[in-house]
């Protein structure tokens, strides 16, 4: 069996705590490989050999840093195809779906290239009498992130590269559930001329995260996942005064108008709720129908494309919408949840308990999912369930289906699919929750946009990528002075490049 490693130092190195996780084919129930999970001294050594280097890459002008980011570029395009299956393979989703992981994360490298202008400090000239005054973007020092199982390239990409361009050194903590693709996107940043020691990445569970939190070196942390554990790290990073972003839980909701176009609502109902066995933080997991007769229009046309879908595992190629969820515990969570619904009475139209892929029976499956007549009351609505399950909420009204958004504790995405603009223009305006889609299923800010949710979804004050990324990962230090005035001798008459 496979054993993986920490990537410290420029080097795969053997974890020394004799503590290991399981790392699953969740297409066939078998353990593939062990992780070792580092314990607080193993931390404490990759942050002392990033702060060493750290200190040399943070001198390096702009320009140079840049450069190793668009050959970074040029790795990943190069490997996506390995990269992809070496995702797929430990986290189930399909292959072109894996592609899609790294490609948006190498949006966000292509993004800072830009870096020389994101880092751009003011001048002020004649501040006061022979006064000048200017600003500097200056490197935090050491930063990591902890990241989460459903995507292994992206969000690692877009924590790790604005913190390296800025300046910064950067420890990954991936997680323990698919570790490789984190391992690869390292030694893909130093082939590209990065540094040894400046991204290295640590494997580990509680032990880890908390002894990055404590060490007093490490100045930043990025989270994504759950937001119970997006409050844990953001409290205890806080108090342990490091600058914190924390991106937690969504119940993403759509809102359909009766003027909506249903076969295009439905399409994108399909993709948004069922893609990646709804593992995604932006998946629509709550469709919210104005009014009965839209309800039951739209209920018409799920049925057949639900009942349609196929699921199988990666290796299948295209002829597979979905693969597997995460682990056997991520199915059990998501059966527990869809019983809760039945027995709390919502009515499941479309019931894919019973789903079994012949040869793949220990995988961790579940078929696709749909209910009606959810109440806000359930927990199938009121939680979480990170699984192919949609849940159908009938509003009676245009202020019902928006309220019912604005009230629920979570406000990471959502979305309005009508052919008014009026109520479109509306809703994006008067909507508590940070990314809006107007017929756009999945609202996913571009590279140069920021990415962020807002309520219990979001903990810190900046989102991720985007301009908000150079203000997390950078410190703003301004400058006064004054110089005497006199006659200057001597003169350059080469031009120089920049060096």
């Amino acid at each position: 069996m496979q054993e993986l490693t920490h990537y410290i130092n420029g080097a795969h190195v053997k974890g020394t705590s004799k503590r290991f996780a399981d790392v699953f084919n969740p297409a066939t129930g078998e353990v593939q490989a062990k992780v070792p999970l580092a314990s607080v001294e193993e931390v404490s050594h990759a942050v002392e050999v990033a702060q060493a280097a750290q200190i040399a890459w943070g001198a390096v002008n702009p320009q140079r840093r840049a450069r190793v980011m668009m050959a970074f570029v040029g790795l990943l395009n190069r490997d996506m195809d390995k990269l992809a299956e070496a995702l797929s393979r430990e986290h189930g989703k399909t292959f072109v779906d894996a592609k899609g992981d790294v490609q948006r994360g190498l949006e966000v490298v292509e993004y800072c290239i830009g870096a020389p202008e994101m880092l751009k400090g003011d001048y002020t000239d004649g501040a006061g009498p022979g006064i000048d005054m200017y600003s500097m973007k200056q490197p935090l020092g050491v930063t990591c992130g902890i990241t989460p199982f459903n995507f292994p390239a992206m969000i690692p990409m877009w924590m790790f590269a604005p913190a390296i361009t800025c300046g910064n050194a950067f420890i990954l903590k991936p997680s323990e559930r698919d570790p490789s693709v984190p391992l690869m996107l390292a030694e893909l940043m130093e082939e590209a001329g990065l540094p040894k020691g400046i991204l290295q990445v640590v494997n580990g569970d509680k032990v880890a995260v908390d002894a990055l939190l404590e060490n007093e070196i490490v100045q930043s942390v990025g989270f994504v996942g759950s937001t119970p554990i997006a409050e844990y790290i953001y409290g205890k990073g806080c108090a342990h005064g490091k600058r914190v972003q924390c991106f937690g839980g969504a119940k993403n909701h759509m809102i359909v108008m009766p003027d909506a176009d249903m076969d295009q609502a439905a399409d994108a109902l399909i993709g948004a709720g069922y893609g990646a066995a709804g593992e995604r933080c932006m998946a629509i997991s709550v469709a919210v129908p104005v009014g009965d007769e839209t309800a039951d229009r739209l209920i018409e046309k799920l049925v057949p494309r639900i009942e349609a879908l196929k699921v199988g595992p990666y290796t299948a190629g295209e002829d597979v919408d979905y693969g597997p969820v995460v682990t056997a515990a991520a199915k059990a969570n998501i059966e527990r949840l869809v019983q809760t619904g039945i027995d709390q009475g919502a009515k499941l139209v479309v019931d894919g308990r019973n789903f079994n892929l012949q040869g793949y029976e220990d995988g961790f499956f579940v078929g696709p999912h749909l209910f009606d007549n959810v109440t806000k009351d359930m927990d199938i609505y009121k939680y979480e369930i990170f699984g192919p399950v949609l849940s159908t909420v009938r509003a009676q009204s245009y202020e019902e289906a928006i309220g019912l958004a604005m009230d629920h504790e979570y406000g990471n995405g959502t979305a309005i699919f009508t052919r008014d603009g009026d109520a479109a223009r509306d809703f994006a305006s008067r909507i508590n929750v940070g990314m809006v889609g107007i017929n756009v299923p999945i609202p996913v800010p571009l590279a140069y946009h920021t990415f962020g949710g807002w309520k219990k979804s979001v903990f810190g004050d900046l989102n991720q990528h985007g301009p908000d990324a150079f203000k997390f990962y950078t410190r703003t230090k301004t400058v006064t002075a004054r110089w005497p005035s006199g006659i200057k001798e001597g003169g350059e008459f080469n031009f120089k490049p920049m060096e």
